[in-house]
């Protein structure tokens, strides 16, 4: 009798964290961006998830999510990114030494609640933000404060659910 030996081709903890910041990130109604993440232990359990999305009570269909005009009428004083969202969503206590996988390098906003929170580790896959001013602050922060940034490093693997 042949003993059964386990798959080989299951995915890494790396893609199955970032698919789960992606996942999340499909909640999202921002109909440019959609971010999303997952925050998770040092042992590989996912203490939570968010996406870029207006607070609660805030409407989906009175809020704007212009990104041009005058700024009351933009998006941007309204929407809480998907990394804050994973922060305030976590009801488990302290997030110190944790790991973030995130789908865009966090905004300087962002990057002062991770340094905050305890985040250790970020991993990011996107960067087209990169030269911006809040890239470079939230880089500047986050390398002050010895939070470790990798760059998510995609397999090419194509995974698809059908639900």
């Amino acid at each position: 009798m042949t003993k059964m030996r386990k798959r080989e081709n299951y995915i890494s903890w790396d893609e199955y964290f970032m698919g789960i910041a992606h996942l999340s990130g499909m909640r999202s109604k921002d109909p440019n961006t959609q971010v999303g993440a997952c925050i998770v232990s040092m042992d590989n359990k996912i203490l939570s998830v968010g996406y870029n999305g207006f607070p609660i009570g805030c409407s989906d269909d009175e809020f704007p999510w212009d990104r041009e005009g005058d700024e009351l009428e933009t998006k941007y004083p309204y929407v809480t990114h998907g990394e804050m969202n994973a922060i305030l969503n976590y009801r488990g206590g302290s997030l110190e030494g944790t790991k973030l996988y995130v789908s865009l390098f966090p905004c300087n906003e962002c990057a002062k609640a991770i340094i905050q929170a305890g985040i250790k580790k970020i991993v990011y896959d996107s960067d087209k933000y990169a030269t911006t001013p809040s890239t470079l602050a939230s880089k500047r922060m986050l390398n002050a404060a010895g939070v470790e940034l990798e760059q998510y490093q995609r397999s090419g693997r194509r995974m698809e659910l059908d639900v």
